[in-house]
């Protein structure tokens, strides 16, 4: 696959997301890692149709997004079409999903406490039909 020079794999530190834990291409650029507070903050991007896997943290998460258009979705719930601006809090232990639209690209920072606990518990891959659901 061809790569721009102004997508994210060309930023210092940017890594593709595991293909265990996503579906499609998303980019990951650590800009807090370990330190004496237990928060990380990653800068993340999803290419036009690409998602997470379900999962869930220990200590919970915080979504905020910064530029186009994506989902996120708690097991059980309908899913919440995100923009730049929104912003989602999520309980220890709630299993979701979240990534782009099917057109757009979408990058949020993902703020997590507590990783002494843990980062993430990851499931199963989000289905193409539940992708698809999202979009209703």
């Amino acid at each position: 696959m061809s790569n721009p020079t102004n997508t994210p794999q060309s930023l210092a530190g940017t890594k593709r997301g595991p293909a265990e834990y996503f579906t499609g291409t998303a980019w990951v650029t650590m800009l807090v890692g370990a330190n004496p507070t237990d928060c990380t903050v990653g800068d993340v991007t999803f290419e036009p149709g690409a998602r997470n896997n379900w999962h869930a943290h220990p200590a919970g998460q915080l979504l905020v997004v910064t530029a186009g258009r994506g989902y996120y979705q708690e097991q059980g719930q309908p899913a919440r079409l995100l923009r730049p601006g929104d912003a989602v809090s999520i309980a220890p232990g709630v299993v979701h999903w979240h990534g782009a639209t099917a057109d757009s690209l979408f990058t949020h920072l993902a703020v997590n406490p507590g990783v002494g606990q843990g980062v993430a518990d990851w499931r199963q891959p989000v289905t193409d039909e539940e992708y698809r659901a999202a979009h209703q």
